[in-house]
């Protein structure tokens, strides 16, 4: 081993004790700056501009002091020594940030890659003391740069302090770490030179926090008078009660519901009763980074008292003569055991268009599919309107007759919070009662129990009210629904703390199915209990991945892998079948074809 490593990599063991308190004293804040950057824009350029904005027209219209913090006050730390400090980016975003070039960064020419990202490298001298660096990019998305740290003087040893964000850590440089704080991701490959340096871990989830450029979005579905975005969510027992939302514009302060049951209307005669009419909560949806539409309405109404089993009409408006939506019709829960059937799916995501396509082809080869479950990611940029609306417009026809089940991706948190997910979807609000209500939910319909369960958070935090819902149900069947998968299918990717904390829960008392999503690559495992295959679905939990849209991983072959495959968009659809207590699960390509198949008996 070269005596220049072993040097490198005492001085580096030596640091791992740094201090990594939370920054002392008065601090710019990045998050404010951006915030008046961003108003400032709002009214002094028109909705085009603020559209098709380049990070060049941001830079022009930065005042000295916004381009000072934005440079220098994301990072900060204090060194005891002279050293020299590398910023090492990935592909995306292409355009460098501004400060690299103004703080005087120069690149250091080596090719580095790890998988399949191109790494470039930016290197600064810097005396002891105080050391700032600045935002990711102007643009968001991407990856966040991370941070390398090597004494210009060999014998010396780093000590850091005063480190701003507090919850950066350091480590040694080694093949298989962690690059970041907050997200699963490796550094599988690492230039000789740079072994053994001093890795500062930066946070992941902060690479939008100067998000300027791309802030500023353009809907191609604008909210009109006439109602339409119209779901089906269940707030409360789907036997009794069914909850319908949907948009409008934003003169449009009133919505309603009409419905009748369709045995009353069909065909309608003299004598049949009059429909009946619900008042919505209607409230504003403000998402003033839509240029085009950046106010409509969003209106919600709960039908209560409604008889199990019962198929309904309705329609939803403002009340007036007017803007009714057409007819359209939904069935509420059996109020026993009977036979039905539902619609799974992953992450949508990306292709909508082509999503929706999929959607329909699976209402029209099952009308009979109760309700249609969604794993997670159901967009791509979960903090941005015009998103919703592209999967909303498509998912028409399909998610007005048949309930939505969504859980909660990591997609739907670009923004921290699933702010936009949480106010378009009223869900169960029976979860964990220190949890945010309808992140985490439960249902029972007909014999079947289902839990859907917020892999973003802790796993530990759900794990009580876990038990607690499988403990107290006498449903035969029991599904269990999240994103990131227990059992992963792409490459170099793996969830241990969910396969531990609420896989044996699912042991304890007999998931059948987790139907999971995030990974982009089809795979059904053997039944597992105790992470290992066992004989039988009678025995252990099968747990799918799937994916719905068009964006797609690579996949290699794991010992837990029953059924796996690449580049291919499916819907699942379940069928319990009381007579037997059977299960028949098929999964579809989006022309229809049988891709995977499998059926469980109870014993």
């Amino acid at each position: 081993m070269p005596g220049r490593y072993i040097a490198v990599l005492l001085l580096t063991l030596a640091l791992l004790p740094v201090s990594t308190s939370a920054h002392v004293g008065e601090h710019p804040s990045v998050h404010d700056t951006v915030a008046r950057i961003i108003e400032r824009l709002r009214h002094k350029l028109s909705a085009v501009q603020l559209y098709y904005l380049s990070n060049n027209q941001i830079e022009r219209n930065l005042t000295p002091a916004e381009r000072h913090i934005l440079g220098t006050e994301h990072i900060s730390f204090r060194v005891n020594v002279p050293v020299s400090v590398y910023v090492v980016r990935g592909s995306v975003p292409k355009q460098d940030p501004f400060w690299l070039e103004d703080r005087k960064f120069l690149p250091v020419p080596i090719a580095w890659t790890n998988q399949t990202d191109k790494l470039k490298v930016f290197k600064r001298d810097f005396p002891a003391g105080h050391v700032g660096l600045g935002v990711n990019s102007l643009v968001g998305g991407g990856s966040h740069y991370f941070v390398l740290l090597k004494p210009l003087n060999p014998t010396n040893v780093v000590t850091l302090s005063d480190v701003y964000p507090g919850q950066m850590r350091t480590t040694l440089l080694t093949n298989n770490v962690n690059p970041y704080v907050d997200e699963f991701e490796r550094i599988y490959t690492i230039p000789a030179q740079f072994v053994g340096y001093t890795l500062l871990q930066t946070q992941f989830e902060a690479r939008d926090a100067a998000r300027i450029r791309e802030v500023f979005r353009w809907t191609g579905h604008p909210a009109l008078s006439r109602p339409d975005q119209i779901i089906l969510t269940w707030n409360g027992d789907p036997r009794t009660t069914q909850t319908i939302q949907w948009r409008t514009s934003d003169r449009v302060r009133k919505g309603m519901v009409r419905y009748a049951k369709k045995s009353n209307i069909t065909p309608p005669t003299t004598q049949s009763p009059r429909p009946v009419e619900v008042l919505a909560t209607t409230e504003p949806l403000v998402t003033k980074f839509i240029v085009n539409d950046p106010v409509n309405r969003h209106h919600t109404a709960t039908l209560t008292h409604l008889e199990p089993g019962t198929t309904y009409m309705y329609s939803v408006g403002d009340g007036t003569a007017h803007n009714w939506s057409p007819p359209a019709d939904f069935t509420t829960a059996p109020a026993g055991a009977k036979p039905f059937s539902f619609v799974y799916m992953g992450d949508a995501q990306n292709g909508l268009y082509r999503w929706g396509t999929l959607l329909r082809n699976a209402h029209r080869s099952r009308p009979d599919a109760a309700f249609y479950i969604m794993a997670g990611d159901l967009v791509h940029r979960g903090a941005d309107r015009d998103d919703w609306d592209d999967l909303l417009y498509n998912a028409q026809g399909v998610y007005n007759r048949r309930p939505i089940v969504p859980a909660i991706g990591n997609h739907e948190c670009q923004a921290g919070r699933p702010e936009l997910y949480l106010r378009l979807f009223d869900l169960p609000k029976n979860g964990p009662s220190k949890l945010e209500p309808e992140r985490v939910y439960s249902f029972e319909y007909s014999n079947a129990l289902f839990v859907i369960l917020d892999s973003n958070l802790d796993p530990a935090s759900q794990s009580e009210w876990l038990e607690h819902q499988l403990a107290n149900t006498k449903a035969t069947w029991k599904f269990v629904v999240y994103h990131h998968p227990a059992y992963s299918s792409a490459v170099h990717r793996d969830n241990p703390d969910i396969r531990k904390v609420w896989g044996d829960i699912f042991d304890k008392y007999h998931v059948d199915l987790a139907l999971q999503g995030h990974d982009h690559s089809y795979l059904r495992t053997y039944p597992m209990k105790n992470q290992k295959r066992v004989g039988s679905a009678n025995e252990g939990t099968i747990y799918i991945v799937s994916v719905s849209g068009t964006k797609m991983y690579e996949q290699d072959k794991r010992d837990y892998t029953e059924f796996g495959m690449t580049n291919v968009s499916t819907y699942q659809v379940l069928d319990i079948e009381i007579a037997g207590n059977r299960l028949t699960y098929r999964a579809h390509d989006i022309d229809g074809k049988l891709r995977d198949t499998f059926i469980i008996e109870k014993q």
